[in-house]
């Protein structure tokens, strides 16, 4: 049977659903839940399911203000109650969800890792990709996202026609779909970039792309720890994040946060600085594995525990 998926309307066949999946397969011992806040009602039908270890897991620093918002609140306000382990992507996730106190007391990191050998910079993938899509000789400023309100695109155009009155060679390489597109690609017009802004929508080669770029850029109204942010370091990019990313954002040395109140012009001249440097890309993947992001050890880890987990609530019941 296929989930009803978290609408407000299926929430009564959504609570069904899991209690009728967790009373056919008792051997379920852990319940992990990435839903956000609406990840509730999984961890409530859990709980009233005789779940003894249920996650909530943190992605997020804020809540996007759109219909579902007051039931998302209250979620938040329910989901400590439901939930018996507090994990997140990061600290201010972490915080954001559970409260400051709950989250030191017994909040725990895993973290959103990647597998490091698709993004690892291949010089030979840059050249093909470039030549491909004429961008030989082009400062590529780069962006993975959703067209939301979270991700700012707006601010990114105004960002880009900065860059672009100083370096008319500029190009910007959006990748992504979204409510906002369609408006996105109108404003690129009105600024006279349709023909510098490439609108390249959901691609399945996203690893390739960030090979063919030159910096990546994500100016967001907020964020957790964006997975994005780790794949485009991983590939040795230069990286400019607002000052509404969590600063956990920073593995390389060269990546930066960039406060929002600054004003374009700041945001392109520290762009544009990245021109005069030379950063050893290759290094970025090693960086990256070093932090903790490579997908093969977290996962090794994420089983020990959960492994740990269920053999600790097992010892307990049989006391």
């Amino acid at each position: 049977v296929v989930s009803p998926g978290l609408n407000p309307l299926h929430f009564p066949k959504y609570e069904r659903y899991m209690a009728n999946l967790l009373h056919d397969n008792p051997d379920i011992k852990i319940v992990h839940s990435h839903n956000g806040t609406l990840g509730y009602y999984a961890l409530k039908s859990a709980k009233d399911a005789g779940v003894k270890l249920r996650i909530a897991h943190a992605h997020n620093t804020q809540i996007i203000r759109d219909s579902k918002y007051p039931l998302k609140l209250l979620c938040k306000q329910l989901l400590p109650g439901a939930a018996t382990d507090y994990w997140g992507c990061g600290r201010d996730a972490g915080i954001f969800y559970y409260g400051e106190k709950r989250w030191k007391a017994s909040g725990f990191i895993l973290h959103n890792a990647i597998n490091l050998s698709n993004f690892r910079f291949q010089p030979e993938v840059r050249s093909r990709l470039r030549q491909l899509h004429q961008l030989e000789g082009c400062f590529v400023i780069g962006h993975v996202g959703r067209f939301n309100l979270q991700k700012n695109h707006t601010r990114l155009l105004d960002i880009f026609a900065s860059v672009a009155k100083i370096v008319p060679e500029a190009r910007l390489a959006l990748i992504g779909v979204g409510e906002l597109e369609q408006s996105t690609q109108e404003k690129a017009k009105a600024l006279g970039l349709q023909d510098r802004v490439l609108f390249l929508g959901q691609m399945a080669n996203v690893n390739e792309w960030y090979q063919a770029m030159d910096c990546f850029v994500l100016p967001s109204l907020f964020e957790g720890l964006p997975v994005v942010g780790v794949e485009a370091q991983a590939a040795g990019l230069p990286c400019f994040f607002s000052d509404k990313v969590t600063d956990e954002i920073l593995l390389l040395p060269d990546a930066c946060r960039v406060s929002l109140e600054a004003d374009n012009e700041e945001w392109a001249r520290r762009i544009l600085a990245v021109r005069q440097g030379k950063s050893d890309r290759a290094a970025g993947a090693d960086i990256v594995r070093q932090a903790g992001y490579d997908i093969h050890e977290e996962g090794r880890k994420l089983q020990e525990i959960y492994l740990n987990m269920a053999a600790c609530a097992d010892a307990s019941r049989a006391k």
